[in-house]
C-alpha cells in the first residue's frame, strides 16, 4: 500500500499529527508554540511576535520554547524585500532558528529561493504560503518542498478561492499541499484531510486557548462571533485582512484612504506605505493582547463559526488528531 500524503507529511516533519499551528502576529507566544508541538502537531515561531510583542531576544525566545518541549517546531519567514534592514534581520533570525535545530520553515510574501538554499543545506524543509496556482508555480521554481494553501476562509491575509477549488488548482504541481483557513472543529479538520490535503494549518482556533497570551476580550470575541462577523479591512496592511467586525472597525472603516491607495500603486512608494501600516498596525495588534475593551483590531478567520469555547491547545491537538 502506498503512503498517504498525511503519513508522508508526519514522517518528513517528525510529528504525530498532520496539524500546524500557523504563525500569528501577535499571538504566537512561546507557550502556545511549544504546547502544540509537545502535543503532537507543530507550532510555528513568528519572529516579530517573539521579539517585538513578547519581548524576547530571538535566540533567548527559541531557547525558552526548547525548555518547554523537545519536539519539532517551525519558523515563519516573511521574505518580501521591503528594505535592506528588514532582509538582514530576517536572515539573522533564520540563521539562529536553524542553529537552534529548526528544520521546518514556512515562507510568505516573496521569492523563497534564498531561504530554500539555506534550509536545504542543513536538511530542512520549506513550505510556501500561496493563494493560487500562479504563485505556487513560482514557489516550486524556487525549490520549495510543499505549499500552504491559504483559502478564502482564512484569517489574516486570506485567499480568494475555496478549499476545494484551491486544492484542485495546486495538485497538478505535484507538491504536498497544506490546507489553511476555516477550520475550527475536529470535523472540519478531518474533512480537509479526506479532501486530499497533506496537513491542516490552524490559526484562529489556537488563539482561543488557555496557552495563548491574547486578552480574554479577544478570545471571547472569537467564541462569540459568527462567520458573518468576519470582514476584510485594508487599514492594517494596505491589502485585505480578515478581522472581527467590532466597534473599532465600524468606527474607522475598512478602506484605505486615497493617499494610501495612491502610494500602494507605486513600485517604490508601496514599500513605504506598507512600512507605515506595519508600524501602526503592529502597535494596535500588540495592544490586543492586553486590552480588555474593543478598541483594537482582532484578526480572525471564518472558523469562528465552529469555535465555541476557550480550551487547552493540547486538548485541541489530541481531539483533532484522533478525528483525522
Amino acid at each position: 500500500m502506498s503512503e498517504t500524503p498525511q503519513a508522508r507529511f508526519c514522517r518528513d516533519v517528525g510529528v504525530r499529527y498532520p496539524l500546524i499551528c500557523g504563525a500569528m502576529y501577535p499571538c504566537s507566544n512561546p507557550e502556545l508554540v511549544a504546547a502544540v508541538s509537545d502535543a503532537g502537531g507543530i507550532g510555528i515561531v513568528q519572529p516579530a511576535a517573539l521579539t517585538f510583542v513578547h519581548g524576547y531576544d530571538f535566540r533567548a525566545g527559541m531557547k525558552r520554547i526548547r525548555e518547554l518541549t523537545d519536539r519539532p517546531i517551525g519558523f515563519n519567514a516573511l521574505i518580501e524585500q521591503s528594505s535592506k534592514y528588514y532582509h538582514e534581520r530576517m536572515t539573522r533570525w533564520l540563521d539562529i532558528a536553524l542553529d537552534e535545530g529548526v528544520r521546518f520553515v514556512v515562507t510568505s510574501l516573496g521569492k523563497p529561493k534564498w531561504v530554500v538554499d539555506r534550509v536545504h543545506a542543513v536538511g530542512g524543509l520549506v513550505y510556501h504560503d500561496v493563494v493560487d496556482a500562479r504563485w505556487a508555480a513560482k514557489a516550486k521554481d524556487s525549490g520549495v518542498d510543499g505549499l500552504i494553501a491559504v483559502n478564502n476562509r482564512a484569517g489574516g491575509h486570506a485567499g480568494g478561492m475555496s478549499p476545494e477549488a484551491l486544492l484542485e488548482a495546486l495538485q497538478p504541481l505535484g507538491l504536498p499541499v497544506v490546507g489553511a483557513g476555516g477550520v475550527g472543529s475536529a470535523a472540519e479538520y478531518a474533512s480537509l484531510l479526506k479532501m486530499g490535503y497533506a496537513a491542516v494549518q490552524l490559526g484562529t482556533r489556537f488563539i482561543a486557548t488557555t496557552e495563548c497570551s491574547a486578552s480574554d476580550s479577544y478570545k471571547q470575541a472569537i467564541v462569540g462571533a459568527n462567520e458573518s462577523d468576519i470582514v476584510l479591512t485594508e487599514r492594517l496592511t494596505g491589502v485585505p485582512v480578515a478581522v472581527i467586525n467590532n466597534e473599532w472597525v465600524r468606527r474607522t472603516g475598512t478602506r484605505a484612504g486615497p493617499i494610501a491607495r495612491w502610494m500602494l500603486k507605486g513600485r517604490r512608494s508601496k514599500h513605504w506605505m506598507r512600512a507605515i501600516y506595519a508600524v501602526r498596525s503592529g502597535f494596535s495588534l500588540k495592544r490586543s493582547l492586553t486590552r480588555e475593551g474593543t478598541s483594537d483590531y482582532w484578526q480572525a478567520g471564518r472558523s469562528v463559526q465552529t469555535i465555541t469555547d476557550v480550551r487547552s491547545a493540547r486538548e485541541i491537538v489530541a481531539e483533532f488528531g484522533a478525528a483525522g
